[in-house]
């Protein structure tokens, strides 16, 4: 894939030299001059003093509780409403796939699910000129070479009905090989990035029945392939890195150009001879920093004053970006009624590749063993460490789902080689199930596996309904079906163990004319339920909420689960409940936004409703 992309990708950058000279860049500081925890100005001294003095208590407290978890029906202390996950009965039940399409129309080598209307937006690279189902009549074909008179009138964006499957095509102009996005405060999708002439584009795609792409070509300051875009605070957004790209920069709005650029020496340090530091993980802490994981190195960045706060320990044994191609989640956040100035933050890196995979792969066609160890570490910590844990089995090219429950799903993946065009071998076609709240040793279990490869170019998310879709796989440059990874176009979806049908009468029910469609933060709200279950107390039930990831690459930008504090919950009439939660403090924890909200009762959920912050 690489040799003859990357010199086309090369000729073009020469090619807008003079476009991207216009772009204004600052530097951001030298890590390797800098020295752990210090920056160049006096502001970030003294945020590193800060995390140094007022959070060491706050990890003491959460070793201790890593070594003993929480008991069931133990609330600790002032935080009460919120602490720990409710262990609910042992659920055995490995899991159960179906075929849900037959065909996706397109490579679903991207794909996010879009608020309210409840379908799931794919699309693929338009560079490839083909997909498997037409534009609609009355769009017109794409005419991508002017002098040649070449015409493209395939569809290389659907919007898919989650619960019929039915598919409406979309029209793409620009290429989105490769490219990232996220949801604005409105629901609306911005893809950012991709190939060739859609490497500086921002394209916008509301979400409703009927709506278009609009796509502005010139909108980013540098070209970005391979990066990721970033929820912040506010809602905006950033896009780090990309190929050639040792940067970042914000979106502007919609229309707008912008110009300026923002140098990293974290990409830069860690962009190796396999690069393996495209797709970076880039995870908004609660503090309002972003961590920024590339290749095997991490840093916390101010996005209000462009330095780093800190770097993070080193995480040995390989590469863990692409094309290494670990998968990450930021754990959920638990949130009480009253919150602590720290709210603690866990980030968590599954598999990945030794650094020469790539190289050895693709030029020498030896398939290495991909990483097996899961890495996790408290951003928050006065003393940041990986802690490791092994997996049942290794991994590259996973996908990390949040399920609504709080545990996490990898899924998808090979055992041996990279990430690249006919790298990976070895199909890894049985999910693991991550149990964050279990102690060490005891945090992963293999569930039932699936018979449908899904290597390079897959992806899954999580369903308000509690399931999983699967979907993609195409290790082919282009639509291939005689070869040894056929392009894949069946979509799937998983059940996990907590929709057991033994467990369905465990399972709530949302009142969605008694709850809200928006809230405000720290507010307080109720969500009704209708559960029949006799103890329905505070001690065995959740309120959570997911944020709706857009995945492709083995990444699920913006991924996130809060796990809202509880003051009382209430018996009403019947089989009713009344469910007092308290919304998210800030947009530092849960920038404003669609959520998914879900009720949880000893960890089965119940069907998610959507939810704003505003």
């Amino acid at each position: 894939m690489r040799a003859s992309t990357r010199l086309l990708w090369k000729l073009s950058v020469i090619l807008l030299l003079t476009v991207v000279s216009e772009a204004h860049v600052d530097p951001e500081p030298d890590l390797a001059s800098t020295g752990q925890n210090k920056c160049a100005h006096d502001e970030e001294a003294a945020d590193v003093t800060e995390y140094t003095a007022r959070r060491a208590a706050a990890e003491i407290e959460r070793e201790t509780a890593e070594i003993k978890p929480p008991q069931q029906g133990k609330r600790p202390g002032k935080r009460h409403g919120g602490g720990a996950i409710p262990q609910g009965a042992e659920m055995n039940w490995p899991g159960k796939w179906e075929l849900f399409m037959k065909s996706s129309g397109v490579s679903a080598m991207h794909a996010i699910l879009m608020p309210l209307i409840n379908k799931v937006q794919f699309y693929d690279a338009t560079i490839w000129r083909i997909s498997t189902i037409k534009l609609p009549p009355g769009v017109p074909c794409h005419v991508y070479d002017v002098k040649a008179n070449k015409i493209d009138c395939w569809a290389h964006s659907v919007l898919v009905d989650i619960e019929t499957g039915n598919m409406r095509p979309l029209a793409l102009t620009t290429d989105t090989w490769c490219s990232s996005g996220g949801l604005t405060v409105n629901g609306t999708l911005v893809s950012t990035g991709g190939f060739q002439g859609g490497a500086n584009t921002a394209r916008y795609l509301a979400s409703c029945d009927n709506c278009q792409w609009i796509e502005y070509p010139k909108a980013l300051a540098a070209r970005r392939w391979y990066s990721t875009q970033a929820t912040l605070p506010d809602g905006n957004f950033i896009v780090v890195g990309g190929r050639d790209a040792l940067n970042y920069e914000y979106i502007l709005p919609e229309g707008m150009e912008n110009k300026k650029l923002y140098d990293s020496q974290l990409l830069r340090q860690t962009d190796d001879p396999e690069e393996n530091n495209l797709y970076p993980f880039v995870w908004l802490n609660t503090d309002g920093n972003l961590f920024i994981f590339a290749n095997n190195r991490s840093i916390l960045l101010s996005p209000k004053t462009n330095k780093v706060i800190r770097e993070y320990p080193q995480l040995p044994g390989g590469a863990r970006n692409y094309p290494g191609s670990a998968s990450s989640a930021l754990l959920p956040i638990r949130l009480y009624v009253n919150n602590p100035p720290s709210i603690p933050a866990d980030v968590l890196i599954c598999g990945g590749a030794k650094h020469d995979a790539y190289y050895r792969a693709n030029t020498k066609k030896i398939y290495g063993a991909a990483l097996q160890d899961c890495a996790r570490m408290s951003l928050n910590s006065a003393r940041p460490v990986w802690k490791i844990e092994q997996m049942p089995t290794p991994r590259v090219m996973s996908d990390t789902v949040i399920l609504p429950n709080g545990e996490i799903l990898l899924v998808n993946g090979v055992k041996k080689g990279s990430s690249g065009w006919g790298l990976g071998k070895d199909p890894n076609l049985s999910p693991t199930l991550y149990m964050p709240s279990k102690p060490l040793g005891q945090r992963f279990k293999l569930l039932a596996a699936s018979t449908i490869p899904r290597v390079y170019h897959a992806i899954a998310i999580a369903l308000p309904d509690g399931k999983v879709l699967i979907g993609g796989s195409n290790t082919n440059d282009g639509y291939k079906y005689n070869v040894e990874y056929p392009t894949e176009l069946r979509i799937e979806k998983f059940s996990p163990p907590y929709l057991d049908p033994a467990l369905a009468n465990m399972r709530p029910k949302i009142v969605n004319t008694a709850t809200p469609k928006q809230i405000r933060y720290g507010q307080r709200f109720n969500v009704k339920i209708e559960l029949k279950q006799a103890n329905v107390v505070k001690e065995n039930v959740m309120v959570t909420m997911l944020a709706p990831p857009f995945t492709t690459h083995a990444v699920s930008m913006n991924m996130r689960l809060l796990l809202l504090g509880i003051s009382e919950v209430k018996k009403e009439i019947g089989d009713f409940h009344q469910i007092q939660a308290v919304a998210p403090p800030s947009g530092n924890v849960a920038p404003p936004g669609y959520y998914l909200l879900f009720a949880v009762y000893n960890g089965v959920p119940s069907i998610g409703e959507w939810i704003q912050i505003v």
